[in-house]
């Protein structure tokens, strides 16, 4: 079985195809082939050794990726779905050695995998499951109230434009950041303000609110530089484990994916939002899976609008 990996850790240049065996399937699992996987900005921490806290390369090779789409292959015993072998289906990946979305042939819970939406390809179908998880679950521990103001950095990126656009589906009021280049499309996802991006966001969306924001969903990990925009004892989601720097009693999420891996519901919920077209499944390009360096090396220079997708023909 092939897969796409690391075996020392460097740059996207460490990236190679291995030949893995297949996994067991179990109980409460399902095995799927892999049409599809995103390239997330997360991918990059396996590939560079940042999540291998040793620093140690393993024995064995790591496998980024933390999304896939594909056809379900088999479900295993005992498990309860509404699954049949055959159903084009999208998944989340809790990335773990060489568990991981860049392989051909992966087995999961059956809570993280769902039907894909209608009428998608398996490249775009494959950019909403993290990323959409993600957004959602930031939304979730922010707890804001219809009217409520809610900023967004990266409002560009995938997971800015899904925050965007589920907030605007709550009522929330949306002030998001943008490069002169991206202001149309930001608008476009639903927010209410565009700012410039800069290192002086916090004071352009102190501009727009005096008061501060509610809260804010820090996707272009812009840390202690925006804070500035929330108000005193306002909520800051943030994508990269920071926990906040104790200022004026703010509320830190921390927001971790791997917590509602298994939430199909939520899935499911993602995929009625992307058929009814509340969600915007964004593809930038679909690379062949052995080329991974060159969609890495187009992710490391930036600019990248959607996701590039790893294709397993």
């Amino acid at each position: 079985m092939r897969a796409i990996g690391v075996t020392e850790y460097g740059g996207p240049e460490a990236l190679h195809a291995i030949d893995l065996p297949a996994e067991p399937l179990g109980p409460g699992q399902v095995r799927v082939r892999v049409r599809a996987a995103a390239v997330n900005p997360t991918d990059t921490y396996v590939v560079n050794g940042a999540r291998n806290r040793s620093g140690v390369p393993r024995d064995t090779a790591d496998v980024p990726g933390m999304d896939i789409a594909g056809e379900l292959l088999e479900v295993g015993p005992g498990t309860e779905t509404d699954l049949a072998p055959g159903d084009r289906v999208m998944g989340v990946v809790v990335p773990s050695d060489q568990h991981g979305a860049y392989r051909e042939d992966i087995v999961l819970p059956v809570g993280s995998v769902v039907r894909a939406p209608e009428g998608t390809s398996h490249a775009e179908a494959s950019t909403l499951p993290m990323n959409g998880l993600t957004a959602l679950l930031a939304l979730h521990e922010l707890d804001l109230a219809p009217g409520e103001v809610v900023a967004v950095t990266g409002a560009a990126g995938a997971l800015g434009a899904y925050v965007v656009a589920l907030a605007k589906r709550a009522g929330l009021t949306v002030v998001a950041d943008a490069a002169e280049k991206d202001v149309e499309l930001v608008r476009s996802f639903g927010a209410d303000h565009v700012v410039p991006r800069g290192d002086d966001v916090a004071d352009r969306m102190r501009e727009v609110f005096p008061d501060g924001v509610d809260g804010l969903v820090d996707g272009a990990v812009q840390d202690e530089k925006v804070l500035g925009a929330v108000k005193d004892d306002g909520g800051v989601a943030t994508v990269r484990f920071w926990k906040g720097d104790g200022s004026r009693q703010l509320r830190f999420h921390p927001v971790l994916v791997g917590e509602v891996a298994e939430r199909s519901d939520w899935l499911d919920e993602l995929r009625e939002l992307a058929e009814a077209g509340v969600l915007e499944l964004r593809v930038a390009d679909v690379v062949p899976a052995d080329r991974a360096r060159e969609a890495h090396e187009r992710l490391a220079a930036g600019g990248v609008r959607g996701r590039l997708v790893l294709e397993f023909a």
